[in-house]
Parts: C-alpha cells; sequence; structure tokens
C-alpha cells in the first residue's frame, strides 16, 4: 500500500513510531554482529550452523508470512522499506544470484561477478505483481540444490573465490556462505517484526 505524504500507511499512525532506524533495518543485528561473521575461518562445527541456516531459510519466511492477506503483505516494514511481499522475492532474487556465483567460483578461477540493482529488481513487475508462493516454492527448490551443493564441497572449495567489480574485493565462498546464513534471517524477521508492532 503506498504511503501518504507524511508517512502514515492508509491514514494509520506510523508503524515505525517508536523505533530507531538500525533497529527496523536491522531487527537481528548487522552483518558483522553475528556470532558466525565473515570473520571467523573455516570450520565444520559452523559449516553445519551456515547450512541449517540456509536450508531452513526458506521455511522460516513461509512461517514469517503465514496467514497475513493481500493488504497485510503490501504494508511496507519500515518508511522508505519493502513491503513483506518485495522482501520475499528479493530473498529468491539475491539468493539466485548467490548459487549462481557459487557454482562459477567452483569452476572458474576468481570470476568477476555480475554486480545488479536490488532496488531495482524489487520494483519489477514480477516483484510487485505475482503472489509470494511462487518465490517461496522457487527458494524451496534453490535451498535443496545450494545445501546439497555446499555438503559436498572440501575446505580448499571454500577457499575459493569471486571478485565483486562494484566493491573492488576479492571474496571467498566460506564468506559468502556466512552472508547468506545471516540474509534469510534477517529478512525473515523484517516480516515477524512488523506482525508483532501491527499485532497481526
Amino acid at each position: 500500500m503506498p504511503l501518504s505524504e507524511d508517512g502514515f500507511v492508509g491514514g494509520e499512525a506510523p508503524l515505525w513510531e517508536g523505533f530507531g532506524e538500525a533497529d527496523l533495518r536491522y531487527p537481528i543485528g548487522k552483518l558483522e554482529d553475528e556470532a558466525f561473521s565473515n570473520k571467523c575461518g573455516y570450520d565444520e562445527k559452523t559449516k553445519s550452523v551456515y547450512l541449517l541456516d540456509i536450508q531452513t531459510c526458506p521455511g522460516l519466511l513461509e512461517n514469517a508470512i503465514l496467514n497475513l492477506d493481500e493488504h497485510q503483505l503490501n504494508v511496507p516494514y519500515r518508511d522508505g522499506g519493502w513491503t513483506s511481499k518485495q522482501v520475499v522475492h528479493h530473498v529468491a532474487d539475491s539468493h539466485m544470484n548467490a548459487y549462481i556465483r557459487f557454482k562459477l567460483a567452483l569452476t572458474e578461477e576468481n570470476p568477476t561477478i555480475k554486480p545488479y540493482d536490488e532496488a531495482a529488481w524489487a520494483m519489477l513487475s514480477d516483484t510487485k505483481n505475482l503472489p509470494v508462493n511462487i518465490s517461496l516454492t522457487l527458494l524451496h527448490a534453490l535451498h535443496t540444490r545450494w545445501v546439497e551443493l555446499m555438503k559436498n564441497m572440501s575446505e580448499a572449495d571454500w577457499q575459493r573465490t569471486f571478485f565483486h567489480p562494484e566493491y573492488k574485493t576479492k571474496t571467498s565462498l566460506w564468506n559468502i556462505a556466512g552472508t547468506y546464513a545471516w540474509h534469510g534471517k534477517h529478512h525473515a524477521a523484517h516480516i515477524t517484526k512488523l506482525r508483532e508492532r501491527m499485532g497481526w
């Protein structure tokens, strides 16, 4: 639902009133604040946590939107933020890109990946118009393949890298796994925290 000029949704008081911007944008904390962050070196215990977080991400999002109606799915989680519908579709877009980047890094030497404009993607017609179950179905299939790939990677595979031309950084697949273990929980919490604030 579009915001009015004063930032209200449908004439209601702002749903983000009384919450700091950081609380709303990063409901589980920023990535660098996570116990399992990119600063950790490879180890089997952390790998198990990463894989479990990535494996359970589709179900986490499914539970987050359970029984929300179309109006509720179209309420932004913060002023200027995405709707729950856009959040779910974004996770599908983002994780498809991550999966392809994994496969590129596993089959090429430090490939240069293609950045994309996630905000622009979130405004395309498929993201705005299609029901969220389309992306949830996609995520279940995608994560089944992604986890199967990761379960069979050697320690050396986890150290393989790709180059991000926008950030001018070489990033290991180990670091990317940590990022996406966090990413799904981060976006699911956008929706669950909105539900708590709205009493849904």
